[in-house]
């Protein structure tokens, strides 16, 4: 099950009864936009204990309409790579 945006609110909220909601939801936008801003720029976003965030360009090639069997050019793009963190990677995996 994914956790969305909504959730994630919720679950901060209760966590943390002080800040007002809007405040909590101000707050995730912005540390996403940052995130999102860091990343267009081909910079990479470190959340320590957490993971990685880059990007990597796909280069320009010829691929196959897997449908018709028709070539297709798909032009160069950047996609975002993540590297998990070795403390995360050790709780998912219920290491010490």
């Amino acid at each position: 099950m994914a956790i969305v945006k909504s959730k994630l609110l919720k679950q901060l909220s209760q966590n943390y009864p002080n800040f007002l909601k809007k405040d909590l939801e101000k707050f995730t936008d912005i540390i996403l936009r940052e995130i999102k801003r860091t990343l267009r720029r081909g910079e990479r976003v470190e959340l320590r204990g957490f993971g990685i965030f880059s990007t990597k360009t796909q280069k320009a090639r010829i691929s196959r309409n897997p449908k018709t069997g028709e070539k297709v050019h798909t032009p160069e793009k950047k996609t975002i790579h993540f590297k998990m963190a070795k403390d995360l990677f050790k709780k998912l995996n219920n290491e010490k």
